[in-house]
């Protein structure tokens, strides 16, 4: 009788043994479910993600399901990140300063390098030039953002000294054209997408474009939770490792690139190619943080009154998830 006991003691432990390891191989291969912000829903340069996921580059390298969400600027990307809404961010390179106050992120790509994808817009039937904006009204986002930074410093450049173009802060795109319209501000401070797609329609004209200003730059990163960063590093590598093989395959594959893009953003496909060509060149081979540029963006800080410091490297960003430099 005890032999019996014992075999079917022995027989239920196999058993259990093989159910434990059943559910551990399934954990195994089971991928994981994150969700990624874009700090605004209509931003060219913030479509590798859509790109990414539809093409299959994020599954695999083991994320199953991707949700992609998106919000009304970088502060509330970054409070998305504090409150855990959100595992990963798309943002602004002048959003770094958020990790820097004790924000939820800390940026671990650098993607998008010279801002092409922002310029001054006047109406079609103007005939001002940057020299003519002296003591003129630019319209831009949000006060201390990089559209507000980039009028101050296209303003001082010019020898105007900071305040010689006045920003007016006016959020959306839409409240940007409108005063265009009505004449409350004599230009605006556009994105390419919006620029190009009014230019199909003879409203207006870019006459500036800011890669000019800075052509050594960190436009756009993307940006991990902190918590991530600390307790899975392996995840944050294999999400940076999946967004720069997109970006690659978008370098050389511009057909698919803008017919995707085009769907997510409800775009024409000439509109998309047009952008693709214009903006994709500024998209980094390596997503590394360039020195010169981060030194740039510091002073940026500092000039915004972002912040009364500036602040050290591994407070903004970090590279321990990119690729080995050759």
């Amino acid at each position: 009788m005890a032999i019996h006991i014992n075999a079917r003691r022995c027989s239920a432990a196999i058993v259990a043994t093989f159910a434990l390891m059943t559910a551990a191989m399934s954990n195994a291969a089971a991928g994981d479910t994150i969700t990624v912000g874009k700090s605004v829903a209509t931003a060219w340069p913030f479509t590798p993600i859509d790109v990414g996921v539809e093409l299959g580059f994020f599954r695999e390298h083991g994320f199953d399901k991707v949700e992609i969400v998106s919000f009304g600027g970088d502060a509330k990307l970054q409070q998305g990140l504090l409150t855990k809404d959100i595992d990963f961010g798309l943002a602004s390179g002048p959003g770094m300063a958020f990790s820097a106050k004790g924000g939820g992120g800390i940026s671990i790509a650098a993607y998008l390098l010279a801002p092409r994808n922002l310029g001054i817009a006047v109406p079609e039937d103007s005939t001002m030039t940057v020299a003519d904006f002296k003591g003129k009204k630019l319209a831009v986002s949000t006060p201390g953002s990089l559209t507000y930074w980039l009028v101050q410093r296209l303003s001082d450049k010019m020898g105007w000294g900071v305040d010689g173009i006045t920003p007016v802060a006016l959020e959306a795109p839409q409240a940007r054209f409108a005063a265009l319209q009505t004449h409350q501000v004599d230009g605006i401070v556009n994105s390419t997408e919006l620029t190009f797609s009014l230019q199909q329609k003879d409203r207006v004209k870019e006459i500036y474009n800011f890669a000019d200003l800075v052509p050594k730059f960190i436009t756009d990163v993307v940006v991990a939770r902190k918590e991530l960063v600390a307790d899975n590093p392996e995840m944050v590598r294999r999400f940076a490792a999946a967004w720069l093989e997109t970006t690659e395959y978008m370098h050389t594959h511009k057909d698919k690139t803008v017919e995707i893009t085009a769907r997510v953003l409800n775009h024409s496909t000439e509109l998309m190619a047009r952008i693709y060509d214009w903006e994709m060149p500024e998209f980094s081979h390596t997503d590394r943080f360039d020195p010169e540029a981060v030194a740039l963006l510091k002073q940026s800080f500092i000039d915004t009154k972002v912040l009364d410091r500036t602040p050290a490297d591994s407070e903004l960003f970090t590279e321990a998830f990119l690729p080995k430099s050759k």
